[in-house]
């Protein structure tokens, strides 16, 4: 299995670095090898156009981007969603990791 590149965007990026440590703990412990990183929306479409990106999901204050987004990955044919929002608020690293890698295995 290649490395998963997983990423989170958020709008200015305080929670999501909490959750960012929260995911990669998980990562860590069930022996991914998978890179998990934080960008803000102002950023995360430009640094799509350049770098390999296994799934992209959104905080939830920027899923009304999701279709913008959509647009953006259509031809890379990136998953893409919206983080559950309990998830989220929780900061639940084994939750958001899962949804990841459904997304990522279909």
């Amino acid at each position: 299995m290649t490395k998963l590149n997983i990423m989170l965007v958020c709008s200015a990026g305080m929670s999501t670095s909490m959750l960012v440590k929260a995911v990669k703990a998980e990562v860590e412990k069930q022996g991914l090898d998978a890179d998990v990183f934080a960008k803000p929306s102002t950023e995360a479409i430009e640094y799509l156009e350049t770098e390999p990106v296994s799934v992209l999901l959104l905080g939830p204050q920027v899923g009304f981007m999701e279709n913008n987004f959509k647009e953006v990955v259509g031809e890379k044919n990136i998953p893409i969603a919206v983080i559950n929002p309990i998830s989220y608020g929780t900061m639940n690293g084994q939750k958001v990791l899962e949804q990841a890698l459904a997304l990522i295995n279909g």
